[in-house]
């Protein structure tokens, strides 16, 4: 059964932009594609740990051998791996938080990005190892002038930021929905750019693009 993994990591609910475009892009795939299942985090609240020295040291000493200590240090890393390998199609939700992604986020990145396990490295080049075949962001700025070359986009650490990291694991299909300005737009704006943006997202991931 095909799963998707989703990973939200706005702390504002119900009134977060990201989720609400994730959630456009988990209804349209389920809608398209019988029988998907969907793996869920809410990284917000769920207080993914910051590596630490001994997560560090378990990461890179050999797996069959690693002393107690450090399988209970890298058992957090090894769940969320599994989570990402048994994936099909990975969500991530997030704003732009001070010209890059939210610290939870980056958290559960510290986490899954590992040598051996969804990376190689073999003396002379890397390679991506992740089994997940595609990607889908869902992306909120609060200001405009972020993308295509806006008078932001040389402090635009975020979709750049995502976008070379899920390469850099294999992960090669990668789709980007966005929405800008969310601070700045008044209600009728935005509800505007929102109907606009899902209807992209239903045209794109029904295959009509």
């Amino acid at each position: 059964m095909p799963t998707i993994l989703r990973l939200d990591s706005s702390p504002r609910g119900n009134s977060s932009h990201s989720r609400a475009i994730a959630d456009e892009i988990e209804h349209e795939l389920i809608s398209n594609n019988e029988g998907w299942s969907v793996i869920r985090r809410n990284l917000s609240n769920q207080n993914i740990d910051s590596i630490s020295q001994e997560t560090i040291e378990g990461f890179f000493a050999p797996k069959e051998s690693l002393p107690l200590n450090l399988k209970k240090a890298t058992a957090l890393s090894d769940e969320l791996i599994a989570e990402l390998e048994e994936a099909e199609t990975l969500i991530i939700s997030a704003p732009i938080y001070n010209f890059s992604i939210p610290s939870s986020l980056k958290a559960w990145i510290d986490q899954i990005v590992r040598v051996n396990e969804t990376f190689a490295f073999d003396g002379e080049s890397f390679s991506g190892l992740a089994k997940t075949k595609r990607a889908i962001l869902a992306l909120s700025y609060g200001a405009a002038g972020y993308t295509q070359g806006g008078e932001l986009s040389d402090m635009n650490f975020f979709e750049p930021y995502l976008v070379s990291l899920l390469k850099f694991i294999g992960i090669n299909e990668i789709e980007v929905f966005r929405i800008e300005g969310t601070s700045i737009l008044d209600s009728e704006q935005l509800e505007l750019a929102k109907t606009e943006l899902y209807l992209q997202i239903n045209k794109i991931l029904r295959g009509g693009n």
